[in-house]
């Protein structure tokens, strides 16, 4: 019997990492992409040591030949595609008047078109296991801001791309939804916290207790919770749901 295979991009660290090792207990391979190989083979041999085989592909998703490659590697290794997480894509963090067009392409580049064409890609061998997609937004999408513009636009536009996905996927036999995580601690968070508290000449601590009392929440989550709600959004638990916005931020987002 030929083994249950997902694919996590954004896989060598934060939310795809830990999505990568939780999906170990639930299916027989997982195929991790991220661009750089730094820590990618070791998200792999965590992937082993919880149960599943693992399959690292190192692609860079922002170029148009990465998503055929990651298919092609994956069918190659197991013949099929039962799910496809879609992390990664960090976008700049960066003033509506201070980003650049290079800045505005590259964010959209990784997020938004790396996410489409890998799932465009992968839909034949979806629709043939009748799979599932999860895009990864943001709340940033539902709260724009001038200073996180891109953020807000670029999570905006996967929700909306997930949407459109789903729709064809009540055809197709393909569950598609997304996740928009709050405020996670990851290594790329504490970077900018770090940077934010040198900034404003503050401790980190002082400045991880202003961002929390900002946005009105009592802790930062963990990566591993928000894999947790991506393990349920592609398990049969959660079949009936498709074009599903799943929030999880401690209460961040207070709009209805």
């Amino acid at each position: 019997m030929l083994k249950s295979v997902a694919i996590v991009t954004g896989a060598s660290s934060g939310i795809g990492r830990a999505t990568a090792v939780r999906l170990a207990r639930d299916f027989g391979a997982i195929v991790l992409v991220a661009k750089g190989a730094h820590d990618l083979e070791g998200a792999a041999a965590e992937v082993r040591e919880a149960g599943a085989d693992a399959l690292a592909v190192q692609q860079d998703l922002s170029l148009p030949v990465s998503a055929d490659a990651v298919v092609k590697a994956t069918l190659d290794r197991f013949g099929r595609i039962d799910a496809l997480v879609n992390v990664a894509g960090a976008v700049p963090g960066l003033d509506l008047f201070e980003m650049s067009d290079e800045q505005w392409d590259a964010g959209m580049a990784l997020k938004f078109h790396g996410a489409r064409r890998l799932t465009l890609r992968a839909w034949d061998a979806l629709k043939a296991s009748r799979g599932s997609v999860v895009f990864v937004s943001g709340n940033a999408a539902e709260q724009p801001k001038a200073a996180q513009a891109a953020v807000a636009a670029i999570n905006a536009a996967i929700e909306a791309l997930a949407k459109a996905f789903s729709e064809r996927g009540v055809a197709d036999g393909v569950q598609v939804n997304s996740v928009s995580p709050g405020a996670v601690m990851t290594g790329r968070r504490l970077g900018m916290l770090e940077k934010a508290a040198g900034a404003r000449g503050i401790t980190l601590d002082e400045m991880k207790a202003a961002f929390l009392k900002t946005a009105g929440i009592a802790r930062f989550g963990e990566a591993s919770e928000i894999a947790e709600l991506m393990a349920f959004a592609v398990s049969p638990a959660a079949r009936w749901m498709t074009g599903t916005v799943l929030r999880m931020d401690g209460g961040e987002l207070k709009s209805v």
